[in-house]
């Protein structure tokens, strides 16, 4: 009944597809093929079946329909070889990405994981007083998140109680990071299972040839083209979206520079950015730099780039009163910001700019794709995110330096908590600390593990995300203070091993004592208190 209803909706479509039902009745090359799931299917059978159809049809594209319950999680089906995937989809979707994928672009439309969510195991085997502490003091961490989490959404109506929630959330998350910082090496030296931001949730076995990842939320992607151009066209609407679609709140725990400006400014300057990258990357793409000299293109070109985007958020025929006397905005913020600086955790741009301009590969948890491929897409979203965010982040630390100077400006681009100027010293005084505290202590940590952080935009708020990648030229050249941090690490994990034994044996001792001497001094007491009272009541 299904293959009998997908004929006649194909075959009633305005592309005027000829269907076949039938290999056997099929002359020629197909152009698409189409397979629809009706209950889940595991992963191993899955991929075995993809292959065998790749390696009988090949060059057709194929459109895997699955059921509103697939069984995998979305990151694990967005690696499957197929050109087309859709979760559950009524006609008007399915035909429209039929259509898209008889033009040569792909499709994917998944609503959500159907993966069970896995279940809390404990640890087997003895619990140490590393991972008691650890764990227990996780727990409770992470239980004062979720209610602050879940009071903060919706925010509450009082502004006063809103601020407490978030510098509620902040300390959580310093106390969280001091906790891993103090025990995480003492855990792993004991051979404990590491403690990530998921405490408590097992990882997932591999099933199949692809790595089952954890569980992430609903992804639409619709690629007309599967050049360098449709791909960027794609990601730059996936972005406008997602900057359009809330407020653009920050992750709890982090300070931005970017939440001082009014919600409508905020959204000004990531479009006037957006916006910018594309012009700029039109620019670059007819002037056509070779490889080695491409980055350095792009690090010249980007002071211009941000000015052009300030000047669109401050509006070209926009005058404010200054001692005064009437000035046009766009004008004196740009001869008065300083928009050379660069944020030194920005990662290298040759790889993105490869990818969006000639559509080269992209090297992606240590697989080589193709730029179109889904996960590759989303990586390069990521990417551009995070350009995005922390030149705007640049942009928003130089605009509040200016409406300091300039009081005026403050009602045309900041928030009305930050009209007063106790409040907006206070906030850039917090900037200030936050970075140097991250410059001297957060940034040689990832860069001593290996951690590089990105912020992405998902639906209207800026999210973090973690990536493993080396970044040993960049530890080389920290300074003396940063190369400290990174020594004080390496001696802690280096005494742990030390540190372990010395307890062990020192636990050792201790049960010794308890059970040969005191023990046996307590029972020898007792027995002596016995004997005295037996003779005492014996005594006539």
């Amino acid at each position: 009944m299904l293959r009998d209803g997908l004929s006649r909706l194909l075959s009633a479509a305005p592309c005027a597809a000829e269907v076949f039902t039938d290999p056997a009745a099929c002359s020629r090359a197909p152009q698409l093929l189409i397979w629809s799931l009706s209950s889940p299917v595991q992963p191993a059978a899955l991929l075995r079946e993809l292959q065998r159809l790749e390696e009988r049809w090949q060059p057709a594209p194929l459109l895997l329909l699955l059921p509103a319950q697939p069984g995998c999680s979305t990151d694990w089906l967005l690696q499957l070889p197929v050109a087309g995937l859709l979760q559950d989809p009524d006609p008007e979707a399915l035909l429209a990405a039929v259509g898209t994928l008889l033009a040569g672009g792909r499709v994917v439309d998944l609503q959500g994981d159907g993966a069970p969510a896995a279940e809390v195991t404990p640890l087997m085997g003895p619990i140490g007083l590393g991972q008691w502490l650890l764990q227990s003091g996780l727990q409770q961490i992470d239980a004062e998140l979720r209610l602050c989490r879940r009071l903060l959404n919706p925010p509450p109506d009082t502004f006063l109680l809103q601020l407490i929630l978030e510098g509620r959330l902040r300390e959580l998350g310093a106390a969280r990071s001091l906790l891993l910082w103090l025990w995480g090496p003492l855990v792993l030296a004991w051979g404990d299972a590491l403690i990530s931001d998921d405490a408590g949730l097992p990882e997932p076995a591999a099933t199949g040839q692809l790595p089952q990842p954890p569980a992430s939320g609903s992804t639409a992607i619709t690629l007309r083209h599967r050049t360098a151009e449709g791909v960027w066209s794609a990601i730059r609407q996936r972005l406008q979206d997602a900057s359009l679609a809330g407020p653009l709140d920050p992750h709890a725990g982090t300070l931005f520079a970017l939440q001082g400006l009014s919600v409508e400014r905020r959204r000004d300057l990531l479009l006037a950015l957006l916006g910018q990258l594309d012009q700029l990357l039109v620019r670059l793409r007819q002037e056509r730099p070779a490889n080695d000299t491409l980055e350095a293109r792009w690090q010249e070109l980007q002071p211009e780039l941000r000015r052009h985007a300030l000047r669109q958020v401050a509006g070209a025929y926009v005058r404010l009163p200054l001692d005064g006397v009437l000035l046009p905005v766009a004008d004196q913020l740009t001869s008065t910001t300083v928009l050379t600086n660069d944020d030194p955790e920005l990662p290298a741009s040759l790889p993105m700019l490869s990818a969006l301009m000639g559509g080269q590969p992209l090297l992606v948890e240590g697989r080589l794709l193709s730029p179109d491929e889904p996960t590759a897409l989303l990586h390069l979203e990521a990417l551009v995110s995070n350009w995005l965010i922390r030149t705007a982040e640049l942009i928003s630390a130089e605009l509040l330096a200016c409406c300091g100077d300039w009081p005026e400006l403050r009602r045309y681009l900041l928030v009305h908590e930050l009209l007063a100027t106790r409040s907006l010293e206070r906030l850039r005084n917090q900037l200030n600390a936050q970075q140097r505290w991250s410059s001297w202590f957060e940034r040689p940590i990832q860069l001593y593990e290996s951690r590089r952080l990105l912020y992405r935009l998902e639906a209207g708020r800026i999210t973090p995300l973690l990536l493993t990648e080396p970044r040993d030229r960049e530890l080389q050249q920290l300074g003396w203070l940063q190369q400290a941090v990174t020594l004080a690490l390496e001696a802690r994990d280096a005494l742990a091993p030390q540190l372990q034994s010395f307890l062990r044996q020192l636990g050792d001792l201790l049960v010794v004592v308890l059970t040969q001497v005191i023990g046996r001094a307590i029972g020898l007491i007792g027995r002596g208190i016995l004997q005295g009272m037996g003779k005492g009541i014996n005594r006539p």
